[in-house]
């Protein structure tokens, strides 16, 4: 065993009014039982944060935003700061997501400037790495999983690296119902668990490194199952309690 606590975070994207939102969490939380050996967060839009955070208060349960800008404030209409995400309570954030970098344009450079604040200001960071499908066809996968981890910790200093959390999310698998073989899943990650040595031989067995890519109940304890998976990323089976929670029920230690 690791020793390292597992982690399974919804990734809600573009998904859940405030309503939705107070329901989900009223019939998940009622529902969490005994998972207190697996650590859960919940990623919600912006405008759902604060009615997670009140209703996650009194459980186990964790909120992460989804982004954040690397300014505490200034000229950048539509973003959001980590001052702005710790005063409604939320203690993560993802950062560096396949969609974000795609749609976004969001750049290695700035994600390096982003990890640093949210580690700076307490924010667990969740940092997105992974690989396109023409990518892994071309034999890259390891160095675009390289490039990725030298440029997005650029300038975490040794000491704070265990603090990161880092979602391995081959670009090919999110979203479109294929999904890393665990076989893969798994020698990404110890690929990426060799990268962070490099910073750091001790804080690299700490760091916690997920799956994340098309995971839901009917592959997650295959997936979850192997020694270097620490847990999940998930995406559309976390808009369903009820899948949500077999997900985290088979992180289970």
């Amino acid at each position: 065993m690791s020793g390292r606590t597992p982690l399974v975070a919804a990734n809600w994207k573009m998904h859940k009014t405030v309503g939705e939102t107070e329901d989900f969490l009223d019939r998940f939380i009622g529902e969490i039982g005994d998972l207190e050996d697996v650590e859960i967060v919940i990623c919600p839009p912006y405008t759902s944060l604060s009615a997670a955070v009140e209703r996650c208060r009194r459980s186990p349960i964790r909120v992460a935003a989804q982004n954040m800008h690397e300014a505490e404030q200034g000229a950048y209409t539509g973003e959001v700061s980590a001052g702005m995400l710790l005063d409604v309570g939320v203690q993560g954030v993802v950062l560096g997501h396949s969609e974000r970098r795609q749609y976004f344009n969001e750049t290695d450079e700035a994600l390096a400037r982003k990890v640093a604040v949210a580690l700076e200001r307490g924010l667990e960071p969740i940092l997105c790495v992974g690989e396109s499908e023409a990518e892994r066809d071309a034999g890259e996968t390891e160095a675009v999983l390289r490039r990725q981890i030298e440029a997005d910790l650029d300038g975490v200093a040794a000491e704070d690296l265990a603090r990161v959390v880092i979602a391995y999310e081959p670009i090919w698998a999110i979203g479109t119902g294929r999904t890393a073989t665990p076989e893969q899943a798994e020698e990404a990650i110890a690929f990426i668990r060799s990268q962070l040595a490099g910073i750091d031989a001790e804080a690299a067995e700490a760091v916690r490194i997920l799956y994340g890519g098309s995971v839901k109940p009917a592959n997650a304890a295959e997936l979850l199952g192997r020694e270097q998976i620490d847990g999940a990323l998930v995406g559309g089976a976390s808009l369903d309690s009820a899948d949500f929670l077999a997900i985290c029920e088979a992180a289970k230690p």
